[in-house]
């Protein structure tokens, strides 16, 4: 009789069984914040979503060689090279400054994230980046009648990334920037451009980037061309060394965005690197 009675009670513990499995399936997984989309606090020349943490303090040299297209007589690029050095600091986790010069323009910027992306969770990170950069190219024996003013460079951008998987992250960075003074009397002085990019980590330490930027109202007549970047990140645990070519070779985001000479179809490019250590 006990046989007969545990037989007729099986079905139900079982569906008390799965009732619980179900209940525990539904539960919600916690969000975890995610990690590491970019390794640099640059895919190339387009910042990623990666802020310094607080209290760290970065000194970065930012190198461009001359066009390879200058072939022997300027030494494959060795003559004509542009270096950036920037100084670099974590105010908080979420609001980095710096200070760069180069040879191009002075630039003083500022990022701050705004939202992370998570697991199971909110599906990007989101980060707002704004400089305000000098144009170190205008020179008052071209131009006599140029005022402070006119050298001035302002930029506004929206860096909104999503790490795919462990090896995969995306970026788009939709931009607004403003030359006082442009070249081009055709030009517009405000510019729109939406830049683009990715990473790809395809070994322990190693990872591939690309990125490519659109210019949205270049004049008709501008000299100027979208820029285009690949390169390698080797991550050595105490910095980030980059190394790339590009059609761009100002660092600036005016000077890559609007102002890039380069043309990858005509062998045009620049070999340069970027290299970060922390303190």
């Amino acid at each position: 009789m006990k046989k007969i009675t545990l037989l007729l009670l099986l079905p139900f513990a079982m569906s008390a069984q799965e009732d619980l499995l179900k209940e525990v399936d539904s539960t919600p997984s916690e969000k975890t914040k995610v990690e590491a989309a970019f390794k640099a606090l640059k895919i190339v020349n387009i910042e990623s979503t990666k802020l310094a943490s607080k209290g760290d303090f970065y000194f970065i040299v930012a190198h461009r060689f001359g066009s390879l297209k200058d072939g022997f007589e300027g030494a494959y690029g060795l003559d004509n090279a542009v270096t950036q050095l920037k100084f670099l600091y974590g105010v908080t986790n979420w609001f980095t400054i710096s200070a760069a010069r180069s040879e191009l323009a002075y630039d003083f910027s500022g990022k701050y994230l705004l939202k992370s992306q998570e697991d199971n969770g909110f599906p990007v990170a989101i980060a707002g980046f704004t400089s305000l950069g000098f144009n170190n190219t205008l020179k008052e024996n071209i131009y006599p009648k140029m005022k402070f003013e006119d050298r001035l460079i302002y930029v506004a951008q929206l860096l909104v990334s999503r790490k795919i998987n462990s090896k995969l992250s995306l970026e788009l960075a939709p931009t607004f920037f403003h030359e006082n003074f442009v070249t081009d009397d055709n030009q517009d002085n405000s510019q729109y451009a939406i830049g683009m990019g990715g990473r790809y980590k395809f070994a322990k330490r190693w990872s591939v980037n690309v990125e490519y930027a659109a210019h949205l109202n270049r004049s008709s007549t501008s000299p100027y061309k979208d820029p285009l970047s690949i390169g390698v990140d080797l991550d050595t645990g105490g910095h980030v060394f980059q190394m790339h070519f590009s059609s761009s070779q100002g660092m600036h985001e005016a000077g890559f965005l609007g102002n890039t000479t380069g043309d990858w179809s005509k062998g045009d490019i620049f070999f340069g690197f970027n290299l970060l250590r922390v303190f």
